[in-house]
């Protein structure tokens, strides 16, 4: 393994302690949560630039990457929903369009073929992702967690048509 996909596998690590984290959160918690969850997901820009740079990328480093970052989004967006912060059924439409493209690409299909990476969609997707479950971990007063909650809305829309865009037929 090279150095790309250890930096991916630890960010794996990240998804646990922030569930741990937010286990019985006080408010120092959960700021000890945001941190390690945008520590980990900020290894997701490291990793890619590192294996193009350094001529490392590998088919083992593209099957973890998209599913390491996945675990990482999930992770606490299933703890938000325990504490109340967002509903099971938001956090539902996302996991739904993850499953989705996670099984499309590895459709048997595609076997021998190339398949599409992640889009400019794709990423917005998931930085807005990433700000949104920011927000959404941090104690902070009003307004902010309605703002967060609204941010949340957008990344599951932003989620949705970045599936879309992903599956819709092309042109060839």
């Amino acid at each position: 393994m090279n150095l790309p996909t250890w930096i991916t596998l630890s960010r794996l690590l990240g998804a646990p302690l922030v569930l741990v984290l937010l286990a019985a959160p006080s408010p120092a918690q959960q700021w000890w949560a945001v941190l390690v969850f945008l520590l980990a997901a900020s290894t997701d820009w490291v990793d890619g630039y590192l294996a193009r740079r350094l001529d490392q990328v590998t088919e083992l480093g593209k099957f973890l990457d998209p599913l390491v970052d996945k675990l990482l989004v999930l992770a606490p967006l299933l703890a938000l929903v325990e504490m109340g912060r967002v509903p099971a059924w938001g956090v539902f439409l996302i996991v739904a369009r993850e499953l989705t493209i996670a099984g499309w690409r590895v459709n048997p299909t595609f076997q021998g073929k190339q398949v599409p990476g992640a889009s400019q969609w794709g990423k917005v997707k998931t930085v807005v992702q990433i700000a949104a479950i920011a927000l959404l971990l941090m104690p902070l007063p009003a307004p902010w967690p309605a703002i967060a909650l609204g941010l949340f809305w957008m990344a599951v829309a932003l989620t949705w048509w970045s599936g879309w865009m992903y599956l819709r037929p092309r042109k060839t």
